[in-house]
């Protein structure tokens, strides 16, 4: 599905920088910026650093004058606006109002952003299909531009069918039971060469030990870490090298 971000009178040229690493991260790159306070705000030093790489959006994006040619080729327009309108399009969580949005079939859908200072004027929002509003606190509802997109792009992307989520590290394989016995096996005789355990009155400890590492699963290199510990433990017991008994 095609979508637009359009940025209305941006007056602050890192925020251009911030929309294009939000809508970059969320696989969208049609940014236009209507009548911003820069002129040259796409190649500010200020927009690049704030971009952080997201540079192909910047040299893709335009400058336009008016919102109409912001708007060609675009039929489902949603504003976005924190302050309720007594008159114009339903206000509506962009979660509640995208997810129906992304089954509705091919459309050229834009997300309308007012300037920083004024917001959205409501002559503008009168365009729009629907007044998207992100339900924050209501005793503090500010959203810096950058992170309203953020959540706009990452609402519509995930109603879209988001992306898959890549694990981060290799998956961990845990230690077969004879590694695990054979470990606790090793911890019995440390306990009871630092008199912990008392042989001949074990109680459950050895059991109890059992359940806990089966819980947890310990992987083969965890189970060496622990071995490891368990002969630290003896080796404390035992009298230093070349000392006589006493």
């Amino acid at each position: 599905m095609r979508t637009r971000f359009i940025l209305i009178q941006t007056s602050h040229a890192g925020n251009v920088g911030a929309a294009a690493r939000a809508m970059k991260t969320m696989g969208f790159s049609d940014l236009v910026l209507v009548a911003p306070r820069w002129a040259n705000v796409l190649r500010r030093e200020e927009t690049i650093q704030r971009a952080s790489g997201a540079l192909d959006v910047l040299t893709n994006a335009r400058i336009v004058e008016t919102l109409d040619e912001a708007l060609d080729g675009v039929t489902h327009l949603c504003a976005t606006a924190m302050i309720p309108r007594d008159f114009g399009p339903p206000t509506r969580t962009p979660r509640e109002h995208l997810e129906p949005l992304a089954k509705q079939g091919d459309q050229h859908v834009a997300f309308l952003f007012g300037s920083e200072r004024f917001g959205m004027r409501n002559e503008d929002v009168y365009r729009c299909n629907v007044a998207l509003t992100i339900p924050t606190d209501p005793k503090f509802g500010s959203l810096n531009l950058g992170a309203a997109i953020q959540v706009v792009a990452y609402e519509w992307r995930l109603a879209l069918g988001g992306y898959e989520v890549r694990e981060s590290v290799n998956p961990v394989q845990a230690a077969d039971a004879q590694a695990v016995a054979g470990m606790l096996d090793h911890w019995e005789r440390s306990l009871v060469d630092i008199g912990f355990l008392d042989p001949e009155a074990p109680k459950k400890l050895m059991p109890r030990l059992q359940q806990l590492f089966n819980r947890a699963q310990p992987t083969p290199e965890e189970i060496h870490i622990l071995r490891g510990i368990a002969k630290a433990m003896s080796d404390a017991t035992k009298p230093p090298r070349g000392s006589l008994p006493e």
